[in-house]
């Protein structure tokens, strides 16, 4: 793994928001840049989606 190497997301990185085509973490860093912001919407809708349910999933254990 280089330095440069980006780390996955964390659970203090949702829920993630978009700007325009931005996928944007709760800080406001940029993580990807989507193809219109339509797509950019539904990523991060799937990606917020996913979190909540592994939350919930660790709690309910």
């Amino acid at each position: 793994m280089t330095s440069n190497a980006k780390k996955p997301l964390g659970p203090e990185d949702f829920p993630v928001d978009v700007e325009g085509h931005k996928i944007k973490k709760q800080d406001g860093t940029p993580i990807a840049d989507a193809e219109c912001p339509a797509v950019a919407a539904d990523i991060a809708d799937r990606l917020n989606e996913d979190e909540a349910r592994r939350e919930e999933d660790r709690w309910s254990a």
